[in-house]
């Protein structure tokens, strides 16, 4: 079971949702336009707000909004 990331509960109109690449939950990550691969640790659980860049996040950062959260197969 994935846990809720903290961008969810902060409402981050980039987060997309949950994926499973192989359609298991042993592969289930959070993923966003930031980090379509899966997001960081820390960032998920809000130890990094992710108002400033951070490796990799393709120059996406937090902004409030409608996020399109969904669960990717």
């Amino acid at each position: 079971m994935i846990i809720t990331p903290k961008c969810y509960a902060r409402k981050c109109k980039h987060l997309i949702g949950v994926d499973q690449p192989d359609g298991t939950e042993l592969t289930e990550r959070n993923i966003c336009e930031a980090f379509p691969d899966g997001i960081p640790l820390e960032i998920i659980e809000g130890i990094n707000l992710h108002v400033k860049p951070y490796k990799g996040d393709h120059g996406i950062q937090f902004e409030k909004g409608e996020s399109k959260w969904i669960h990717y197969h």
